[in-house]
This record gives C-alpha cells, sequence and structure tokens, in this order.
C-alpha cells in the first residue's frame, strides 16, 4: 500500500500545484468563478498529503538540501516575505488591515433596518429575504452577526446572502 501511494505522490504533488497555481493566479486577478476560492482552500489543504509522502519518499536527497547555503536563503526569504503580510497596516488595532474586512465588520453589526435603508426596502422584506434564505432567528433588533449564529449559520453566510439581494 505505502509502494503504491508513494508511486503517485509527485504526479499528485504535480496535478494539485497546477490547480493550486491556477486558482491561486485567478484569486489575485478576481478572474473567473467564486468556486477558486474553495478550490484554493481545500485543494491545498489536500496537497499536504502527496507532499508529506514525497518529502518521506526522498528523505535523504531532502536532507542534503539542508546542508548546503540556497535551502537557508529559501527559507529565509520565505519568511520575510510573510511579514509584510502580517503587519496591521494604518497604525494597527481595528483601524489597520484589509478595508473591506472593516466594512464586513460593520454589515456584521448592523440590524436589518440599516440594510433596508442602503438597499430601499423595508425592513419587512429584508427579514423575509433572511428567513428565505435560512436565517430563521431573523428579527428587527438583532444584529446580523446574531441572527447568522442563532440561525446557525456563519457570518460569510450572511453576508452572501445579502449580496443576493437587489437594491431598489
Amino acid at each position: 500500500m505505502v509502494s503504491y501511494l508513494m508511486r503517485y505522490a509527485t504526479p499528485f504533488i504535480t496535478g494539485l500545484f497546477l490547480v493550486s497555481l491556477i486558482s491561486g493566479v485567478a484569486l489575485f486577478f478576481h478572474w473567473g468563478p467564486t468556486g477558486f476560492h474553495g478550490i484554493h482552500e481545500w485543494l491545498s489543504m489536500v496537497l499536504i498529503v502527496p507532499f508529506v509522502l514525497h518529502i518521506w519518499k526522498n528523505w535523504r536527497p531532502m536532507m542534503a538540501y539542508f546542508k548546503r547555503t540556497p535551502m537557508a536563503i529559501a527559507l529565509a526569504v520565505s519568511v520575510i516575505a510573510c511579514v509584510p503580510f502580517l503587519i496591521p497596516m494604518g497604525g494597527g488595532g481595528e483601524s489597520g488591515g484589509n478595508p473591506i474586512l472593516g466594512i464586513v465588520r460593520l454589515l456584521n453589526a448592523a440590524k436589518p433596518a440599516h440594510i433596508s435603508a442602503m438597499a430601499g426596502r423595508s425592513e419587512e422584506e429584508v427579514i423575509a429575504m433572511l428567513k428565505q434564505a435560512g436565517f430563521t432567528a431573523a428579527v428587527t433588533d438583532l444584529p446580523l452577526s446574531t441572527i447568522a449564529q442563532q440561525s446557525g449559520k456563519s457570518d460569510r453566510d450572511m453576508i452572501t446572502a445579502l449580496s443576493k439581494m437587489k437594491a431598489k
């Protein structure tokens, strides 16, 4: 069984890497269907299995790389390249970071009345739309994040449902 898996480790690394490469480029440039996000995340997680098998199969040659300067430089540059993405922008705290996440936080704290004002719809229409989308806890006095949580759904599910609402 192990030799069978080992035979497929490198081909699966190649195939899954290509999927990750294409979906990653599409995500970066905002091309293609929204499914690329799930493809990229999930199949990158699946890529871990053949990667581990490949390392196991090629353990001695891999260890030889760690004795040479290029591997140390490559690993150091890779770690350093991550640092700018981990530093909050704009001085840190709630004011920094991705501005879209700031908007999402505002939406999650909003109540159906706020959404109705933005969409040019009545509050009853917004609540009906939320209930139709499976947000059973939709009522006027709860923030959207609480409605999502009490309905057994995520904030992401809420944002997805709201994005389908057409403004009048």
